[in-house]
């Protein structure tokens, strides 16, 4: 096995401990925000069994942020991780410098509690995000629109969608190298993704 490998099933371990243990059937609804790790529908086995319950809680005012997952030739994601259907691609956007274009100015989840604007994706580093998402039922709504030099327009590296009471958000975009390289829009726009919604 390799080191990657033993890493992931460690990683997966932990999780499914956490998930037997005492919070396993604790009420979510105190709970402002819940975020699930990158890959984590990928490694954890578990998480398809509690989409009803993590729905519900989106359902009765809950926020939840979903990472990326990934779709390729080793793994895949259950059939549907959101409220409605989805599909996770291997599209990407490798260029740490390509125009975030915002598709709606006056979403909230770009302008509460800070307002997100072209000085956010500055300083970004090696790429602005993977498996984004390339079909999406209607209740989807696409924040951004972003490619690498003469490739088309990929619009689903951040998808929120109402449900219910709550949000849900599914992301592509490489939170999980921006927030250790503490840039700061990375920041500001993942404060906003927590913020997002009822609670």
């Amino acid at each position: 096995m390799s080191e990657r490998e033993c890493y992931e099933f460690r990683s997966a371990q932990k999780r499914r401990a956490a998930l037997r243990g005492s919070k396993a059937h604790e009420p979510l609804g105190k709970y402002q925000a819940i975020v699930t790790g990158v890959r984590a529908f990928n490694v954890d086995a578990r998480l398809p069994f509690v989409h009803d319950r993590l729905m519900k809680y989106v359902y009765d005012g809950g926020n939840l942020a979903i990472q990326y997952n990934t779709k390729n030739w080793i793994t895949n994601v259950p059939a549907q991780i959101g409220p409605k259907p989805f599909a996770i691609s291997q599209e990407r956007v490798t260029d740490e410098n390509a125009k975030m274009e915002l598709l709606d100015p006056a979403h909230p989840v770009v302008n509460k509690p800070n307002q997100i604007g072209e000085r956010d994706f500055a300083g970004w580093v090696q790429e602005r995000g993977l498996y984004f998402a390339d079909t999406w039922d209607a209740i989807y709504q696409p924040i951004f629109a972003a490619h690498d030099p003469g490739e088309k327009p990929q619009k689903g590296g951040l998808l929120v969608a109402k449900h219910g009471k709550g949000s849900f958000i599914y992301t592509g975009l490489a939170f999980f190298r921006q927030l250790p390289a503490g840039v700061p829009g990375a920041y500001r726009l993942f404060a906003n993704l927590l913020d997002h919604g009822e609670r």
